[in-house]
């Protein structure tokens, strides 16, 4: 870097650092300010003529262009700021900016180019205040590899929006850290959610990458419990951050352990050009590679020892800190992987408290934590983190996971080493991205007889399982849909104009059970079937042909987005030979992944060879492993969690050119113990969990008077809300924050934990009946038109308008099987109703279109009857319900508070008035009590259920929509009970 540029960078650095926190300002007043407190020759680079030149021959990683992408963007995505009334992410926020800045139209042009607007969806963060340290003036020491990283994703064929959209969300992790080269050491800690294959490894490579650019210099990642995940999470950091020459370190290209890899004599591995050291940089010495999992370096020790400039200085002075090569080591979670290195590193001379140190814990729930009833293995290696974090106190702490009602925040009491007090970032869903909701209608407004598979996900990707296990119908089929598939992929390929070699990966999941010997038995079915299915003669083609004509063109011909489709079968014929040729021509169709190495007909390694294969599998392929091109999947295991059957979901991820091939085999009536399981109701219901509590972090991370409304530690009873059975393990330990108040003005909430006891039930039903009893006697019809698809949703309901003061009574006084689920909403009501936000409330009983006897049931003293609606108690959920609620009813319902608009039908305008919510109440009868329906039933076996939506004026001044209460002064997310009185 020349003297110029060093005083430009220097300059311009000073300038956005003054600007940082505050708004935008004239650019060329700022620059001949800084300047006078600078050498006289700074008054040279104090004009934007001389910005302009720096920028027309900068490319987008340029040192100048990157200080200035950090502070346009924190501008760019600045939430509400007084200095401007444009929305975050826009060509017109931009343009303020510019404003502001007083800049001219070349260079507003300039910065653009090099800079493009991110439009994409943002983190949600919530945190408590931090201390600043990340900023364009601390980055004044040349950054090299998130440039070279940023480099890479762009040439890997990353839209300029998302790698902005990584730029600031691996920001918002590293900011959090503490500073690398403060005197005084803290901890930090915190936890990043993702989604199942969604790229979570592209963030911590970027958080590694800027990491080690500001001063870490010890990176441990803890990649998983199996080698495989290991060795390739190994892999991909060497490509993508290590590089060519801190892997060769000078030896030949075919001495470096990736000499067999076609990436690595393909070029794809990230190249500096020269050993960064030797670049004014520093290297990243590997203390793991892909093949070799952390060893006890007996002499080798000194390969952890740091080397100092300045001896009499400590190392994280930047005088050593920004020349000493960085430690990147890969570990397996294992008991004794994990001892080498504590033992190892309690043997170097350099002073562990002066090295800071990144621990990087991708999969973080599993293995690192202790459960509530945590094994042997689990204890272990959750002993040797906290081991690892009490002798290095320069370390900070982050974990990966996909699972937000991670166990982090479900038992931090067992956790309390890992527990994420510093912050939690719930990264965005990525754009192209097929998770959990594209196999689901989870909005959709559609009616259930009116979906297609233009319209329904489910019908577009899902295919049941029928039969017992012993019946191989579906999974012929399953396999038939593979080898369909896979000619589609070379159709496209050659007719589409993708190119040879476009699909490089084609698989199929078979996914039954974790025990290798049912792996073995369904190896010797799937290969029976293989063998007999005749793909290339008549009787194979027949059943392709079936197969095409009806599921996969009905389907691509509405969802292909733009890729090829054939007109006919007959088109696509002749691609079925080489596709079956290329998936069991060398007589070994199928792959098994599991531990028993005698099983292991193929090696699942996608980064050696292109794969097109059938894999069986169990834990290996439940967690972690990426399986690439994966098309087809069949699934029948069980699983017993949450987070476990979502985990398992392989089938989520990134399908750029093949979406609409995508196939989901399901068992819908899978037997676990006693009980009967729909896989398919199993995974929405998780879904639907899942986006809910994103849905709250979103909400509760909104600043309120500058400041967080919700900190990590007030995470766990936020999570017991949706999961009340998951407290702290030791009966002796409570969570310190107790949620006091949620404000849902205009939003749809749903209770779901109703008693079980009779008594329970009765009083709540003897509480509602009055309402019952004084609404209507004859339904209307209620109905909303939604103006964006031209749906409308119509349902007869009987109505009544009832005082605020008389429902808040009602409410005050039902029973709950879970009693701290419902106060939260209990508050809000009474708060707006003594404040007079609201009136009163409108109370639906929705009724049946067709009143059948067997639809309706008898309640109260007047002999009335009132359709009743079957549902059941979630088996994942303990006492509660999932959905209760009909979604053709909500648009209503949200009309009448006020949150939606102009509802197009007479009759609900009717019920609209300012300061009214609604209610719609669903008198539910469970399944087992079904059968001694006779028009009547006890009213200790009814649950009235209901759902409500308050008025949505009904919001706080300063838009704060959650309370807590602390009962401990101590800053701790869980706390002794004994400690209450003395605290």
């Amino acid at each position: 870097m020349t003297s110029t540029e060093t005083l430009r960078l220097e300059l311009h650095s000073a300038v956005l650092a003054d600007l940082d926190g505050s708004k935008p300002k004239n650019l060329a007043r700022a620059l001949a300010y800084q300047a006078e407190d600078m050498v006289p020759e700074a008054a040279t680079y104090a004009d934007e003529r001389d910005f302009q030149a720096a920028l027309q021959g900068a490319r987008s990683t340029h040192q100048l262009v990157e200080l200035w992408r950090k502070q346009l963007t924190r501008w760019d995505y600045a939430d509400q700021p007084a200095w401007t009334d444009t929305s975050p992410r826009t060509d017109e926020r931009r343009a303020a900016v510019h404003g502001l800045l007083k800049l001219e139209e070349a260079t507003r042009a300039l910065l653009d180019g090099l800079i493009p607007v991110s439009k994409a969806a943002v983190s949600v963060v919530i945190s408590p205040e931090h201390k600043p340290w990340y900023t364009p003036q601390s980055q004044l020491s040349r950054p090299h590899y998130w440039p070279a990283y940023r480099n890479l994703l762009a040439a890997k064929g990353w839209p300029a929006d998302a790698v902005a959209a990584l730029d600031v969300a691996t920001d918002q992790v590293v900011e959090r850290l503490a500073d690398p080269t403060d005197s005084e050491m803290y901890q930090s800690k915190g936890l990043v959610v993702g989604y199942v294959q969604s790229g979570k490894t592209a963030n911590f490579t970027g958080v590694m990458a800027k990491a080690v650019d500001a001063g870490y210099r010890l990176v441990i990642v803890l990649g998983g419990t199996l080698n495989m995940l290991r060795a390739q999470t190994q892999r991909r950091l060497d490509m993508e951050l290590v590089g060519r020459e801190n892997i060769l370190r000078g030896a030949g290209e075919l001495e470096s352990d990736y000499a067999d890899d076609p990436a690595w004599t393909a070029g794809k591995f990230v190249s500096f050009g020269s050993l960064p050291s030797a670049l004014g940089a520093f290297d990243i010495v590997r203390m793991t590679t892909r093949d070799d999992d952390y060893k006890s370096l007996l002499q080798g020790i000194t390969a952890l020892e740091f080397e100092k400039r300045e001896p009499a200085l400590p190392l994280y002075d930047r005088e050593n800190l920004h020349r000493s090569s960085a430690r990147l080591m890969v570990v397996k979670k294992n008991k004794t992987v994990l001892a080498k290195l504590v033992k190892d590193l309690g043997k170097i001379k350099t002073p562990l408290a002066e090295i800071p140190v990144l621990i990087i814990d991708d999969e973080s729930d599993e293995a690192s934590v202790n459960t509530a009833k945590p094994d042997v293995q689990r204890s272990a290696i959750n002993e040797q983190i906290s081991k690892l974090l009490n002798m290095l106190p320069r370390a900070q702490y982050v974990g990966y996971t996909a699972t937000p009602f991670a166990n982090v925040f479900v038992d931090p009491s067992d956790t309390e080493d890992i527990f994420p007090k510093d912050f939690l970032i719930s990264l965005p869903r990525p754009e192209g991205y097929m998770g959990a909701r594209d196999f689901h209608d989870l909005d959709s407004e559609v009616e259930e007889d009116g979906r297609t598979v233009a319209n329904s996900n489910e019908k577009a990707h899902v295919r049941d399982i029928v039969g017992n296990a012993e019946d191989d119908t579906c999974l012929q089929q399953a396999m038939d849909m593979f080898v369909l598939t896979a000619a589609m992929k070379l159709y496209r390929e050659e007719v589409g104009g993708l190119g040879d070699g476009y699909f490089a990966h084609h698989t199929m999941l078979v996914h039954e059970s974790v025990r290798t010997g049912a792996h073995r038995e369904l190896h010797d079915r799937v290969l029976s079937l293989w063998h007999n299915a005749g793909y290339t003669g008549p009787r194979g083609h027949e059943r392709l042909r079936r197969l095409f004509e009806t599921d996969v063109a009905p389907v691509s011909e509405v969802r292909a987005d733009g890729q090829a489709v054939p007109a006919s079968y007959d088109e696509l014929m002749r691609y079925v030979g080489p596709a079956s040729v290329r998936i069991g021509g060398d007589g070994q169709p199928i792959i098994v992944v599991n531990g028993d190495k005698d099983l292991e007909t193929g090696e699942a390694d996608f980064d050696k060879r292109p794969i097109w294969k059938i894999l069986i599998g169990g834990q290996k392929l439940a967690r972690g492993f990426t399986v690439e091109g994966l098309t087809v999947s069949f699934f029948r295991r069980r699983a017993g969690n949450a987070s476990t059957l979502m985990q398992m979901g392989r089938w989520f991820g990134f399908r750029k050119g093949y979406r609409d091939l995508v196939r989901l085999y399901l068992g819908r009536r899978e037997t676990m113990g006693r009980a009967e399981v729909d896989l398919y109701d199993a995974f929405q219901a998780i879904c639907l969990d899942e986006e809910a509590f994103r849905s709250e972090l979103q909400r509760y991370s909104v600043m309120v008077d500058g400041r967080p409304q919700v900190t990590p530690a007030q995470i766990p009873p936020l999570v017991s809300q949706h999961l009340p059975w998951l407290k702290p393990t030791s009966p002796n330990k409570m969570y310190n924050a107790r949620l006091e108040l949620v404000r849902s003005a205009g939003r749809w909430e749903e209770p779901t934990a109703y008693p079980q006891k009779g008594e329970d039930l009765r009083r709540n039903t003897e509480l509602w009946v009055p309402y019952l009893e004084a609404l209507g006697t004859q339904p209307s019809t209620y109905g909303y038109h939604f103006p964006d698809n031209g749906v409308v949703h119509r349902f007869g309901a009987l109505s009544g308008i009832f005082p605020a003061a008389t429902v808040l009574d009602t409410l005050r006084e039902l029973r709950w099987e879970v009693p701290e689920q419902f106060p939260p909403h209990l508050r809000y009501i009474s708060e707006i109703t003594e404040a007079g936000k609201v009136d009163d409330w409108v109370v639906l009983a929705p009724q049946h279109a067709s009143a059948s006897a067997a639809k309706t049931v008898t309640l109260g003293s007047t002999g009335r009857s009132y359709s009743w609606f079957s549902r059941d108690r979630r088996a994942d959920r303990g006492p509660l319900f999932g959905a209760i609620s009909d979604k053709k009813h909500r648009g209503v319902a949200h009309r009448i508070a006020g949150a939606l608009g102009a509802s197009g039908d007479p009759a609900t305008e009717g019920l609209v008035a300012e300061r009214r919510g609604a209610i719609v109440l669903y008198p539910i009868v469970e399944t087992v009590h079904q059968g001694s329906l006779g028009g009547r039933i006890d009213s200790d076996k009814i649950v009235m259920a209901f759902t409500f939506v308050a008025p949505a004026s009904a919001h706080s001044a300063n838009g704060q929509v959650v309370q807590f209460t602390t009962i401990s002064s101590k800053p701790n997310a869980i706390i002794d009970i004994t400690e209450i009185d003395r605290s």
